[in-house]
């Protein structure tokens, strides 16, 4: 019964706890530092260690979901963050700690049989967190009985905060107590926007503001356009409902799929999508894919809550624990599929506190601006400060120079204003030629140009900006499985006999000097490579091996997606596949119908293998068994004798023999491959005497006569390496880019994997961990972890959104990859999301930027190189387009006050040609460079970078100076110098056309010369692979000759002769010689003559300060981080002697068992 007395309030320590029955101190939360010799830390809960409850642990509040844990006026034993420590990653301690089944029903008030009643409202008095959760199990984990506090600014979760001041509600509608305290099965729809915010969002861009600025005086002063279009909003609002079959007072009855409760009892049915999180009560045979919500492909059998907790309590009462019992598995998750069986289930977790509705809230954020956005904003800033000072100095020089010939100026009011009106417009022009109008058009050509070629490369993307970020990505967290490797288990290794062997020849993952692990060199069974190795065995051996593999399997061939394969036990797959792919095995069906199979032995864990036996064709039976290598050849005391003869026979086993198979095996396990053993022995008769009587076959039974059996072989399987990853990795590497891999697998395989690609390097202080030790370090410990951080193993999808989000306050730029649903929220929080094409789920595909359509991490690396060829085109635009603004608006300037009249020496339609067509021919010419090799050979620019750097800033005021120089000394000179006479209109005219058709080739000149970025001088490199550059320079150079003999009045010109042409054009060429000796001026000159003025804090200069004092703060705190890394390292930062070998990668639990009981090797 209930107790009616309120608790105590949550925030209160309740005193001292019942003395803990279990093992409080198994998986203690304590990593060791990393010892000299670079080893990685150990956590308590280490792969192969044998299984401990832990209660102490179990429910301890994460920081990211504290406010869960806190709840007023709870009338429930539970709170939904006590309720989510179940889930995410599946815990069986959090299961036992509540108390199992019995106390989830009696804390839940609920009934397991009957469910929940469909009349109630509020529920009368309390039930006490003791009253239902295990003996000696603190409520909230490693914090005793004292409730989390949130920190400062955090809001309480929404039960909390709803909660009322009595004890007692007036009635709220059915289940209102559980809707306060759990929610209710429903998610907050994301707010659309309409058509016209996308338009305004599109429309901030700075540059247009300025523009339009421009456009706003221009209609002032008389030229106006009309527009206005108005909008419908076309979003349509998505109908998830769905009924669902639940238990309510004893009886089945379906209900909407949003009013499902926690305490509901639902049922399972095969290819029902479970949308709720809950605990299996029972059923028969239910399976359940979790791959759309954990990315892990195979099937997983649920197992009884009620079996599930006595096998714990067990472990609690006397500490050894069941075999396999790491694999009972009681949990359903939201999300998944039941793909057979039926059942029914507890609910613990609706809406936005199950696993699924979890993740979807996180995907509800708005995506920051992109590094290069920012720089752009800034530099829009930049420029519109100088156009507009630039503008206004003019104004005023003009004004008063226009004031002072006033006393002089004999004209009509109304001549005198258009003399004002023409000046004014003058000072306006200065601020259009300062903008570069054409950098939205350059910076969304390069993107779409990259997009679409990238497309080529098996990356889709989805969001535009995604290309450019892309580019300066400092790091990637990459999965593993099918990512990194092939997803594709693979007979890499085999032994046959005691004369002959392929493969296993990598060194062992863990080398301990006082540990000796037999290496293949050390093993007398000679190895050759597996070509020599096929043709050298017998064709009646290699009938041997298919037929043992092909009878004794449960795997089948069928169509996957079009595709001929075995679908089955993926170790089972790998040795079929051996046999077809090497061997010249037949169809599999055809194998086992041309062998006459008498009886079979289905596979048992508790003794590790399984058996077939066939009748032979010339008499007699015999049986074929396949399992755990060390137990077979425990039961064998012969070997396969000479696998090249044309008849199968054995000779006994030896001493050294025996001992040669152990150190194989033991060899096989130390590279992390999965041993697996095969073995036969002929009967005259089936059955035998020893099993005479026995109706039904079983490996008990079979276990009589397993002995006395003829060892064929020994295989070593693998996922292997995807075959472009070592290269696309060491690409990564030489640009700069920091690859760590995060995975679900145990701690041992993911270092083994990382180790061979080359991602793992304990030898220069890098470090693997595993994600429940990752998750409990405070945001100071892990930004000092994370930088040696390596390989995040046992990772949960919440362990990868905490990565991230400390790297991205450490100032990286992060890509991160994903499959699973629960993979969203740190796709979403990157900076770049990459979701698999393949195997990734809909979910994980709409939270990502960048598709991978081959799941393959090559495609990453040209991603990267295509981002920075978008860098690059942006950079070289704008240093082209810069160096026009500059020249244009100094040029402006200088003539406009020089002239009588207040005229530039470009005319508004000149401008037009050089500011508009021109800088769109750029933008096009210069967005579609093609990536080239070196352009991974540079680190990625830091996210506070400058856009401008020295060495563009270099170029651009060389240049500026340059034209400026020939322009002036034409403008001004040029009549002295070629002979014009001024007087003559005509003449004048041709010397204004030869000014302007100069600074024209200047421009295009100077555009070649922008097509490298670094100090290199080749220009031309790659030039006659780009197209768009060839064709559209051509199209600049019509454009200017038919100006030039057809502009006439419109452009204020006149023809040029041949000795005119000449001119212009050898002037214009100028720019590349003068590139040339800018590129050979050092950079450091150049820095050192920027002025560093002391600006004072004042506006407009308080921005600017701003920034000056952050970057320095930046600096600083990267140098403390630094050092704090440094020094927590013990031995700093280790020199390898040697290069890192290459070493293999899968081991199986068993083989990893198997080893440290051989051999005693540490993991």
């Amino acid at each position: 019964m209930a107790d009616t007395s309120p608790p105590k309030n949550e925030h209160e320590s309740s005193g001292s706890t019942t003395p803990l029955k279990l093992n409080d101190t198994a998986n203690d939360a304590a990593t060791t530092a990393a010892p000299s010799g670079g080893d990685a830390p150990k956590t308590g809960a280490a792969a192969d260690a044998p299984f401990q409850l832990d209660v102490k642990d179990a429910l301890t509040p994460d920081k990211t979901n504290e406010d869960m844990f806190i709840v007023s006026d709870n009338k429930f034993a539970f709170s939904p963050g006590q309720l989510s420590k179940l889930f995410d990653p599946k815990s069986l301690d959090a299961f036992y700690a509540l108390g199992g089944l019995k106390g989830l029903e009696k804390g839940l008030r609920t009934d397991r049989n009957a469910g929940l009643s469909p009349d109630e409202q509020t529920v009368d008095g309390y039930v006490k967190f003791e009253d239902c959760a295990a003996q000696g199990a603190p409520k909230y984990g490693a914090n005793g009985d004292a409730a989390p506090v949130l920190a400062e600014g955090k809001e309480q979760h929404p039960a909390g905060a709803a909660a009322a001041a009595s004890h007692h509600h007036a009635a709220g509608g059915q289940f209102a107590d559980r809707k306060r305290i759990f929610k209710d099965n429903t998610l907050p729809e994301k707010k659309r926007k309409t058509l016209l915010q996308l338009a305004w969002i599109t429309y901030n861009d700075k540059v247009l503001m300025l523009l339009t600025a421009a456009a706003v005086v221009s209609l002032a002063l008389g030229l106006y356009q009309t527009f206005g279009v108005t909008h419908e909003d076309g979003g349509a609002k998505v109908d998830n409902d769905r009924t669902v079959k639940v238990v309510r007072a004893g009886k089945s009855a379906e209900i909407s799929v949003f009013d499902i409760m926690v305490g509901d009892v639902l049922h399972l049915n095969t290819g029902d999508l479970v949308p709720v999180d809950g605990i299996f009560i029972t059923g028969h045979g239910v399976k359940c894919d979790e791959s759309s919500a954990t990315g892990e492909s195979d099937l997983l059998k649920k197992v009884p809550a009620e079996e599930v907790f006595a096998a714990l309590d067990e472990v609690a009462k006397r500490g050894k624990p069941v075999e396999n019992i790491k694999k009972l598995d009681p949990f359903i998750i939201s999300g998944s599929k039941v793909n057979e069986g039926t059942g029914t289930f507890l609910v613990t977790a609706v809406g936005v506190n199950s696993s699924y509705g979890r993740i979807m809230m996180t995907m509800n954020t708005e995506q920051d601006d992109t590094p290069l956005q920012k720089k752009l904003n800034n530099l829009a800033d930049g420029i519109a400060k100088f156009g507009g000072g630039a503008a206004l100095l003019l104004f005023i020089v003009l004004l008063i120079k226009f004031c002072a010939q006033l006393p002089n100026n004999h004209d009509t009011p109304d001549q005198k204003g258009q003399t004002f009106l023409r000046l004014f417009i003058t000072s306006v022009t200065v601020v259009v030629v300062a903008v570069p109008e054409g950098l939205p058009l350059a910076v969304t050509l390069a993107l779409a140009f990259a997009t679409t070629r990238m497309m080529r490369d098996n990356n889709l993307v989805r969001v535009l900006k995604a290309c450019e970020t892309m580019g300066n990505a400092t790091t990637v967290c990459s999965d593993k499985t099918g990512t990194l490797t092939q997803n594709k288990m693979t007979v890499v290794a085999t032994t046959l006999g005691k004369s002959i062997s392929f493969g296993g020849t990598e060194s062992p993952l863990d080398e301990d000097p006082k540990e000796k692990i037999p290496r293949c060199e050390d093993i007398p069974i000679p190895n050759v490579p597996i070509d020599e190795f096929v043709k050298t065995i017998s064709p009646a051996t290699k009938r041997l091996l298919i037929e043992s593999n092909a009878v004794n399997s449960t795997a089948f061939e069928g169509d996957v997606e079009g595709e001929k394969t075995f679908i089955g036990s993926k170790t089972e797959v790998a040795l079929l596949t051996l046999c077809r792919d090497h061997l010249g095995a037949g169809p599999i069906q055809e194998e086992r119908a041309n062998s006459n199979i008498v009886q079979v032995v289905p596979f048992d864990s508790a003794v590790k293998y399984m058996a077939t036996i066939v009748k032979l064709p010339q008499g007699g039976f015999r049986a074929y068994v396949k399992g755990a290598s060390e137990i077979l050849l425990a039961k064998c005391t012969s070997v396969l004798a000479d696998p090249t003869s044309d008849e199968i026979s054995a000779v006994p086993m030896t001493d050294d023999d025996r001992t040669a198979f152990s150190q194989t095996i033991t060899s096989y396990a130390a590279q992390t491959l999965r041993t697996i053993g095969s073995s036969y022995r002929d009967f005259e008769a089936w059955p035998p005497q020893e099993l005479a009587g026995d109706a039904e076959l079983t490996a008990t039974i079979f276990d009589k006569v397993h002995k006395d059996m003829t060892l064929v072989g020994i295989y070593g399987i693998k996922d292997p390496l995807r075959p472009t990853v070592k290269d696309a990795l060491r690409d990564c590497e030489r640009a700069g880019v920091k690859v760590r891999m995060v995975t679900g697998d145990n701690i041992l395989t993911g270092r083994a994997i990382a180790k061979e690609c080359g991602i793992y390097k304990p030898e220069e202080g890098g470090i693997a961990m595993e994600g429940p030790e990752f998750r409990r370090k405070s945001d100071e410990e892990l930004k000092t972890l994370v930088p040696k951080l390596e390989v995040l193993a046992r990772s949960s999808p919440e362990d990868k959104r905490i990565l991230v989000r400390i790297l991205k306050e450490l100032d990286e730029t992060v890509a991160v990859t994903g499959d699973g649903t629960n993979d969203a929220p740190a796709l979403k929080m990157a900076d770049i999301g990459f979701a698999m094409g393949i195997a990734g789920t809909e979910v994980a595909k709409e939270a990502a930027s960048i598709i991978l359509m081959d799941d393959n991490f090559a495609s990453i690396v040209k991603g990267i190189s295509w981002g920075r060829a978008v860098n690059d085109a942006v950079k070289k635009f704008l240093q082209f387009q810069l160096t026009v603004n500059v020249t244009a608006v100094v040029l402006t300037f200088v003539s406009a006050v020089a002239s009588d009249k207040e005229e530039s020496v470009l005319n508004a339609v000149q401008l037009l040609w050089v500011n508009l067509i021109m800088d769109t021919f750029a933008a096009l010419a210069l967005a579609t460079d093609p990536p080239t090799p070196s352009i991974l050979d540079r680190k990625p620019d830091p996210k506070k970078a400058r856009l401008i750097n020295t060495r563009m800033g270099k170029m651009i005021i060389g240049q500026a100076i340059a034209q400026l120089a020939i322009t002036f000394v034409l403008h001004f000179g040029g009549a002295k110098l070629l002979g014009y006479n001024m007087q003559d209109e005509h003449e004048a005219t041709r010397l204004k056309t030869l000014v302007f058709n100069t600074f024209v080739w200047l421009q295009i000149f100077n555009e070649l010369n922008n097509r490298r970025l670094d100090n290199r001088l080749n220009i031309f490199e790659g030039i006659t692979r780009n197209y768009f550059f060839m064709v559209i320079n051509l199209i600049m150079i019509g454009g200017q000759i038919l100006i030039i003999f057809v502009g006439g009045e419109a452009f204020k010109i006149t023809k040029l002769n041949g000795k005119e042409w000449g001119l212009s054009i050898g002037l214009g060429a100028i720019s590349l010689p003068w590139g040339a000796l800018i590129r050979k001026f050092p950079d450091e000159w150049a820095a050192a003559l920027t002025p560093h003025i002391p600006l004072p804090n004042i506006w407009p200069f308080k921005k600017r300060v701003a920034k000056r004092r952050e970057r320095l703060e930046d600096a600083e705190r990267a140098a403390e981080r630094e050092k704090r890394v440094f020094e927590s390292d013990e031995s700093g930062f280790v020199k390898p002697e040697r290069p890192l070998r290459v070493l293999s990668s899968i081991r199986g639990k068993r083989a990893e068992t198997h080893i440290r009981g051989v051999q005693g090797v540490c993991a």
